[in-house]
């Protein structure tokens, strides 16, 4: 979504809550100016990694977890490769 910097100061609330959704692209005299995104997103952006809590992970992740061995050569801590 794109809007103008005049446009986004007159409804700030509904572009922070598109924001939510996907990122909000304001404009400045016809350039795009800046974007405004999701706190979860930019995190993601800044620092390259997302934690989550274990209750927020998909069906299909907990699965791999669960089934997830250390492979023979990291099994025994004080045995380093």
């Amino acid at each position: 979504m794109k809007v103008t910097s005049t446009e986004f100061q007159q409804n700030v609330g509904r572009y922070q809550d598109a924001a939510m959704r996907a990122p909000v692209t304001i404009t400045k005299n016809g350039r795009d100016h800046m974007v405004l995104v999701a706190a979860d997103l930019f995190e993601l952006a800044v620092r390259g990694r997302v934690a989550l809590r274990s209750g927020d992970l998909e069906d299909d992740t907990l699965a791999a977890i669960a089934i997830a061995e250390v492979p023979a050569v990291y099994a025994d801590p004080d045995n380093k490769p």
